[in-house]
């Protein structure tokens, strides 16, 4: 279970990450709408080029997180078969 939660969560980071670097702008517009639920004049926010960099530097570094666990998961259950095959031998 715990490896499926992982992986599962290494997906979402994936897909997360990617959908930042991609489309910063969606970001900005979810943060608005967030913002504007408990503030007056939330919509007239804007973000400047410098943080849409930001943002996608951030989804990069994301994406790349949710890939690198994927890489560890997959080589902590090869390293278990080589055991697994080791100790059967």
């Amino acid at each position: 279970m715990n490896t499926n939660c992982r992986k599962l969560g290494a997906l979402w980071a994936i897909g997360q990450g990617l959908l930042t670097a991609v489309v910063p702008q969606f970001n900005v517009a979810i943060f608005k709408k967030m913002l504007g639920k408990n503030f007056d004049h939330a919509g007239d926010l804007e973000a400047t080029p410098a943080y849409l960099r930001q943002l996608r530097a951030v989804g990069i570094g994301f994406a790349a997180a949710g890939i690198a666990t994927l890489a560890m998961e997959r080589a902590a259950a090869d390293a278990d078969d080589d055991e697994t095959d080791a100790d059967t031998a």
